[in-house]
């Protein structure tokens, strides 16, 4: 197996560095870094459904999504931004795989909210009782438990097999809402910490598939941190009922300070 472009970029980097301590400056990190070759897979989370600026897809694909934002810093050789808002595992390994080949270098994804029905758990609790929302909640549970999973393991070897010398960035989901926040209506407290606690579980449920894959899991949750729903400096949109498409996804501050960061912690 060749060594991945995007592993010698980071040594690249690191040398560059201790040239640049020595007075001997940075040389060739700006070549290296145009020698990656980036896919971003997944959902509207990678695709950047809330943050605005969409292109003419219908994947609402947004430049001011974390990938979009990655590749306009680091300028890679390609960047093929085929995430897409609403897409489920089987979407990933349907219509998306294609754009992955044995010279990419990076692959990025977030992946699995969708199959387990976190849009209907928050249309659920929005409209209906509290009793009604921790039953949602409860099934979205069991689905993590139960199917995702081997959901998970499917888009993960089909990227391995496809793309078998990339660094694969499982990216994660943040929590909603800052519980004993500012919020005065809404949801109760109670299902509150319900639909964070299905967000935790879902992340740990992914990180252990990832894993398993010897991908990297880049949790969201402590950059999100004090920017939940309810916290008063909120990069995740409440109800909108305006444009109900980007309810419950970040705002451009939190692809830029929630996202972005993670990726390029995971590189």
């Amino acid at each position: 197996m060749k060594m991945s472009r995007l592993v010698a970029f980071s040594s690249s980097l690191l040398l560059g560095a201790a040239l640049a301590l020595t007075g001997a400056g940075i040389a060739n990190a700006d070549s290296t870094a145009a020698a990656v070759d980036y896919v971003a897979l997944g959902d509207s989370y990678s695709s950047g459904v809330g943050a605005g600026s969409y292109d003419s897809s219908g994947c609402k694909r947004s430049s001011r999504a974390y990938p979009a934002l990655w590749a306009a810093a680091n300028s890679p050789s390609s960047f093929d931004f085929a995430a897409c808002s609403g897409a489920r595992t089987g979407d990933v390994t349907g219509s998306q795989l294609g754009r992955l080949n044995a010279s990419t270098d990076l692959v990025s994804i977030s992946i699995g909210g969708n199959d387990a029905g976190f849009a209907d758990v928050m249309t659920t609790c929005v409209l209906q009782s509290e009793a009604t929302c921790l039953n949602r909640v409860a099934t979205a549970r069991s689905y993590v438990d139960s199917t995702l999973p081997g959901s998970l393991d499917s888009v993960y070897t089909a990227i391995r097999s496809k793309a078998p010398s990339a660094q694969v960035v499982v990216l994660g989901y943040p929590r909603f809402y800052q519980l004993g926040g500012g919020c005065l209506a809404g949801l109760s407290e109670k299902e509150r910490s319900a639909i964070n606690g299905a967000s935790d579980y879902l992340n740990t449920a992914t990180a252990k598939r990832a894993a398993d894959h010897g991908f990297t899991f880049g949790d969201v949750r402590p950059t999100f941190t004090g920017h939940e729903i309810c916290s008063g400096s909120a990069w995740l949109h409440s109800v909108n009922w305006l444009n109900i498409g980007e309810s419950y996804h970040p705002t451009a501050a939190g692809q830029s300070g929630g996202y972005l960061p993670v990726l390029k912690s995971a590189l």
